[in-house]
Formats: structure tokens, C-alpha cells, sequence
């Protein structure tokens, strides 16, 4: 019979898994619920939204960081560091707004796309500027996706432009994220910090036609609450980041753009002709390669011997 010491460790991890497991699937959950949320703002434009994210996520932030103190990464980062938080915010600016201005104006459906392909983006972004390896059945599944990048292009009259600036932007985003040296809460506070003086500018510029005070009370509550529905998937994430396995988040980021798409497909009824469905069906296949080759890999590197 084996130690009860064992047998109490292996419980524990149990339980500490099964909460991440919860959290992090609560994180992707409330991402793909976001496009029944960013319409309860309107009439407020989609800078307007964003400017107000911006802010209010800021002032959400640094109460979180304040609360767990965790300013001293703040005073220890880089000159260099900064710079890349900077650029960090930039990007990650540009998707926020992206996604909001897309499902705002009804394109929930190609706004979930990006979310769909970027996995597979930052593949590529590795491959081209970390000089990764990538496996064969990464190679394929990246050319399916391309084919279905041509496919949808074909579908649309035009490139998926708001897929492939979500794509892009978060994929690059992440890229900047290995180079800095901090947890997510504590790196989305910083990224804020360079970018808020920007938001509240422009808020100040739009003056009377801010909706923040002209469009009742639910409206500025819908308003402040831009900075918590910002913050707490985030920390969901960061909990259930700490629990379970890279791999297992790997498979939950899926649950965000599979909501986003039942969303505009069958709530907002957004259109699907059958040649639309082909170029998804492509995406879903090249996603179906990655997972399957990514898990595959994963029970190799458990099942490799441990040299001494």
C-alpha cells in the first residue's frame, strides 16, 4: 500500500488542477460572452469604448496591484523594458479596439476568425522571429490556414481584414510578452499606465459629446464597468495559469471563439453562406492538426526518459 503521504499529495493536485481548470475555462468563457456585452454600450463609438476601457481598466489595475502589492516590478523595469511595454500597448490598443468597432458593427463572426487563427499566427511569428522549430503538421496546418485566409477572401470580395488585424495584433502581442518580465495583472498595468494619458485626452477633446454623463445612470454604470470586465478574466487566466498544464490552456482558448462564433451566427444571425462555411471548416482542420500534434507532442516529452 503505497504512503498516505502519496496518496494526500496526489488529492491535493487533483483539486488544484480541477480549479484551474475552472478558472482558466471561466476566463475564455466570459472573452467569448464579450460580443453580448460591447453593444449594451451604444450609443458611445467604438473609440469612445475604448478610450473609456482604457481608463477605467487602468483605475481597476492599479487597485488590483495596490491591493497585492506588487509595485516594485514597476520601479525595476528596464529602459528597455519600458519600451517594449510601450509597444505592447500599442498593440494591444489596436485589437481592443478592432473587436470592439467588430462586433459593434456587426462582424462577430470575422472578428471570431482572428481569434480562431491566432494560435497558429503566433506559430508563424515564432517560427520567423524566435527561430522556433516548427513540426511538419504545424507547417500544414498553417498552409490550410492560408488556403482558408483565400477561400474566405473570395467570400468576402476582400481580405478578412478585421481577422487578420486581431490575428496579427494579439499574436505579435504575445511575442512581446516573453521579452517582459512580468505576470499578466502586473504587465496589463503597465501597458495601461503608458496609455491611459492618451485615453483621457480624448475623452477631454470630446467633451459634451462624451456619453459618460448624457445617457443616464445604467449607462455610466455600463460605462465604469469596462474596467472590471476587463480585469476579472484576466485574473481568472492568471489562476488558472498557475494551476494546469500550458497545454490545457492551449485547448480552453479555443472555448472564446467558438462562443464569439455561435454568437453572431445564431444569436445576431449574421451571414453564412456555404462558401463562408468551407474557409471556417478549413480553419477548424488546421486547428484539429495543431491540437492533435500539439498533444502528441506533449505525451512524448512526458513519456521521454529523464537523463541523470
Amino acid at each position: 500500500m503505497p504512503p498516505l503521504t502519496t496518496s494526500a499529495i496526489t488529492s491535493q493536485e487533483v483539486h488544484t488542477q480541477g480549479r484551474g481548470l475552472t478558472y482558466g475555462a471561466l476566463a475564455y468563457v466570459l472573452w467569448g460572452l464579450f460580443p453580448a456585452y460591447w453593444p449594451l454600450l451604444v450609443p458611445a463609438q467604438p473609440i469612445e469604448v475604448l478610450a473609456h476601457r482604457i481608463v477605467w481598466s487602468f483605475v481597476t489595475l492599479a487597485i488590483v496591484v495596490m491591493i497585492l502589492r506588487r509595485w516594485r516590478p514597476f520601479l525595476e523595469l528596464s529602459g528597455k523594458g519600458w519600451l517594449i511595454v510601450t509597444a505592447a500597448a500599442v498593440l494591444i490598443t489596436v485589437n481592443w479596439g478592432t473587436y470592439i468597432y467588430a462586433v459593434n458593427s456587426h462582424h462577430v463572426v470575422e472578428a471570431a476568425l482572428g481569434y480562431f487563427i491566432t494560435p497558429l499566427v503566433s506559430v508563424a511569428l515564432g517560427m520567423i522571429f524566435l527561430k522556433e522549430r516548427v513540426r511538419l503538421p504545424q507547417t500544414v496546418a498553417i498552409a490550410v490556414v492560408i488556403v482558408a485566409v483565400i477561400v474566405l477572401t473570395v467570400d468576402y470580395g476582400r481580405l478578412p481584414i478585421i481577422s487578420l488585424i486581431l490575428a496579427c495584433s494579439f499574436g505579435v502581442y504575445g511575442l512581446l510578452k516573453k521579452k517582459v518580465p512580468l505576470d499578466a495583472i502586473t504587465s496589463l498595468t503597465a501597458e495601461s499606465v503608458v496609455i491611459v494619458p492618451f485615453a483621457v485626452v480624448y475623452l477631454l477633446v470630446l467633451g459634451s459629446a462624451n456619453t459618460f454623463t448624457t445617457e443616464g445612470t445604467g449607462h455610466t454604470l455600463l460605462i465604469l464597468s469596462t474596467g472590471i470586465v476587463t480585469a476579472i478574466p484576466l485574473v481568472l487566466f492568471g489562476a488558472g495559469a498557475q494551476r494546469i498544464p500550458l497545454i490545457t490552456m492551449g485547448m480552453l482558448q479555443y472555448l472564446a471563439p467558438v462562443l464569439q462564433f455561435a454568437w453572431g451566427v445564431f444569436v445576431v444571425h449574421e451571414p453564412m453562406p456555404t462558401s463562408r462555411w468551407i474557409g471556417f471548416a478549413l480553419v477548424w482542420l488546421a486547428l484539429a492538426i495543431f491540437t492533435f500534434d500539439a498533444l502528441k507532442n506533449r505525451r512524448k516529452q512526458t513519456l521521454a526518459p529523464v537523463s541523470n
